[in-house]
């Protein structure tokens, strides 16, 4: 039998073997929202800036989505890459069933969201009653046919857990460019709006967990599938969200870091419409180079599980020096490219011109070009929530988590919305929060580095 490559092989080229199809595949579940987000824009001149507003109201629920399936994955990742590491056959089963088990369940929630909650929420934050129609059409949509996003969350890390990472990324690929040329098509020629905009990104997302699901029931024959192991298992559950729900938490501060400062930015007396639209296209352009930190934490939880699970402390070493090299590689290098092309990048919101498109444009080059230097920072400290990940850490990582989406940015952004210069200054808000998160993680990781390579 041929031995997993996790198990022997150099573990510098394993950290980009493993991180590259991952950071690949994260950085298009970002796209879908972007793609959204310059599609719906550009659709009318006035109506398209409404629009814009109805996304950025309804992102945090599609965030929480994501944290919650992203949360679970993460659990299902380390436990099940453990399990392959101690080839423990039937945790392995048991780690499998229950994960497709909690993907039924988290749908059925977001679905009753989808149904009831979707005007409430969009109105706790607006009072147009155009951008409410528009969200609520939108957030329904999404939430409610939420079933391929959960799916496609959990079946990828059944693949990732295995180091099949290509296979969820050729997933995620095939998904991305169907959500691009549906997009196109609902909302220009059959013009369907917003609406077509949703179930542009649903079909895509269901796209993406059908070639997942022939992924792992067709290749990824290391991971045993059994009927009996969906059957609830209490222990497993709890195994999976002792290292999960620490995950889903420190994703779904990003819908709580979101929603805070589109709060904060109403308050402003300069502009707080400008300046929450302009927030709206920063945040989802700045989920490429979040969501690529992330793909890369996520190919250090699986390394870094696995190796202890097969208890090599001096490959443990090494997954840890790699990882932290990459962590602050990628991040770096998506900061220089969105230095060089911020203005570029901020055009694709504003195509449809009118002078709300062009003062947009204006803000978010401003935010693109500042905040992109807190990148490295961010990667730093994702990389390092990954690898505490992995060894099992669930509070230290949350930590981190809560001190750059909450702690540092909430204090800094409404200071800054009080200064005539808001539309430039709120983005320093980013690098300040960033880099004190950083340099406090050193410290935070310092310890665990130390046991985990001393212990027996």
């Amino acid at each position: 039998m041929k031995e997993n490559k996790l198990l022997s092989g150099k573990m510098s080229t394993l950290v980009w073997s493993l991180g590259l199809p991952m950071i690949i595949s994260m950085v298009l579940q970002a796209l879908y929202n972007i793609v959204d987000t310059a599609f719906v824009i550009n659709m009318d001149p006035v109506l398209g800036v409404k629009a814009n507003l109805a996304l950025t109201y309804a992102f945090p629920i599609q965030i929480i989505m994501i944290a919650v399936g992203v949360g679970t994955g993460v659990g299902i990742n380390a436990l099940l890459s453990r399990y392959l590491g101690e080839k423990d056959v039937e945790g392995n089963q048991k780690t499998v069933g229950n994960g497709i088990f909690l993907m039924a369940v988290i749908y059925l929630l977001f679905l009753l969201f989808g149904i009831f909650g979707s005007g409430p929420f969009i109105a706790m934050q607006t009072n147009d009653q155009e951008v409410i129609a528009m969200g609520k059409d939108y957030l329904t949509i999404v939430c409610a046919l939420s079933l391929g996003s959960i799916g496609f969350t959990v079946y990828e890390r059944f693949l990732q857990s295995s180091g099949k990472t290509t296979l969820s990324m050729i997933g995620q690929v095939s998904g991305a460019l169907t959500n691009i040329v549906l997009d196109y098509v609902f909302i220009y020629p059959l013009g369907m709006g917003i609406q077509g905009a949703a179930y542009a990104t649903i079909i895509g997302q269901f796209v993406s967990l059908l070639v997942v699901m022939i992924g792992h029931y067709g290749f990824n024959h290391e991971v045993k599938n059994s009927w009996k192991s969906l059957i609830p298992d209490y222990p497993t559950i709890k195994a999976i969200y002792h290292i999960g729900g620490g995950a889903a938490i420190m994703q779904a501060l990003l819908s709580v870091m979101m929603l805070g400062v589109n709060l904060i930015l109403g308050t402003s007396q300069y502009s707080p419409t400008l300046l929450q639209g302009s927030f709206g296209i920063y945040y989802k352009v700045q989920q490429v180079p979040l969501f690529a930190c992330f793909g890369l934490s996520n190919a250090l939880i699986t390394l870094v599980s696995f190796t202890k699970g097969s208890g090599n402390k001096e490959r443990l070493k090494e997954a840890y020096r790699y990882g932290v090299i990459a962590s602050l590689i990628v991040p770096a290098v998506i900061a220089i490219i969105y230095e060089a092309l911020a203005s570029q990048i901020a055009t694709i919101f504003g195509l449809a011109s009118g002078g709300a498109g062009e003062d947009i444009v204006r803000v978010s080059t401003y935010a693109i070009r500042i905040a992109s230097i807190s990148y490295i920072f961010m990667g730093f400290s994702v990389g390092m929530q990954g690898i505490l990940q992995g060894l099992r850490y669930s509070l230290r990582p949350l930590l981190i988590a809560f001190l750059r989406l909450a702690v540092f940015i909430f204090p800094t952004i409404y200071l800054f919305t009080l200064s005539p210069n808001a539309e430039i200054l709120i983005w320093v808000s980013f690098i300040i929060s960033e880099g004190l998160t950083a340099i406090i993680t050193v410290f935070v990781i310092k310890g665990p580095l130390k046991k985990s390579l001393t212990s027996r």
